[in-house]
């Protein structure tokens, strides 16, 4: 996969996460988080955009755990 390849791919995923809420767009986090790391390890600048919502999404997994524990 090219590097071109592989930022379509991203934005592609990108927008179907921005289009979703909850669950759905926890659900496509780690395919998120992994495309990611393949763009570090081959040396791709990963936009700002992509770190913010990864950052967005981390978060949002983590309220998710606490949302569910018990009391």
């Amino acid at each position: 996969m090219t590097q071109e390849d592989l930022l379509h791919t991203v934005e592609n995923l990108e927008t179907r996460i921005l289009g979703e809420t909850g669950t759905a767009r926890l659900a496509m986090r780690p395919e998120f988080i992994r495309l990611l790391d393949h763009m570090r390890k081959t040396g791709a600048a990963v936009p700002g955009r992509f770190r913010r919502l990864e950052a967005a999404l981390c978060e949002e997994a983590v309220e998710e755990m606490f949302d569910n524990m018990p009391v």
